[in-house]
């Protein structure tokens, strides 16, 4: 069996830092670590661990940023999601599991199109709140 190997992006690895640091005083950010990690164990076991995404969802985002082919999505605790694509290692000996973002669930049904009734009512009449970190970072991943 090839070694699997994981990696995340920039936007991925500075929502990690961030949660890393956050989870030393917070409960949620520390379950939604603690979610990652075990998750990224699992996708070590089986590279296909994650539901796949049909082609026709893919966010235009990934496929111009990253060029995927492929994208399977990992539930995360409090309704987070973690996505990642598969590609072969240069030697074909290995896969890498590149996880492209990691984000709360609001972030994820804007970035699917995804439309809620609450969506569509003024915004002075509902709040909404979503943790939006920008990569400012050059690319450096973190490699599991």
């Amino acid at each position: 069996m090839k070694e699997v190997i994981v990696i995340l992006s920039p936007e991925a690895e500075e929502v990690y830092r961030y949660l890393n640091k956050e989870s030393q005083n917070s409960k949620i950010e520390r379950s939604i670590l603690n979610g990652i990690k075990q998750k990224i164990e699992l996708i070590k076991e089986n590279p296909h661990y994650g539901n796949p995404i049909a082609k026709k969802l893919f966010p235009k985002e990934y496929i111009e940023k990253y060029r995927i082919a492929n994208l399977f999505r990992v539930e995360l605790p409090n309704f987070w999601r973690m996505l990642y694509t598969l590609t072969d290692s240069e030697t074909k000996v290995k896969i890498i599991s590149f996880v492209l973002d990691i984000i709360d669930h609001p972030t994820y049904d804007k970035k699917f199109g995804y439309v809620k009734e609450l969506d569509r009512k003024p915004h002075h009449l509902w709040c909404g709140s979503s943790l939006s970190i920008q990569s400012t970072s050059a690319f450096s991943n973190s490699t599991f």
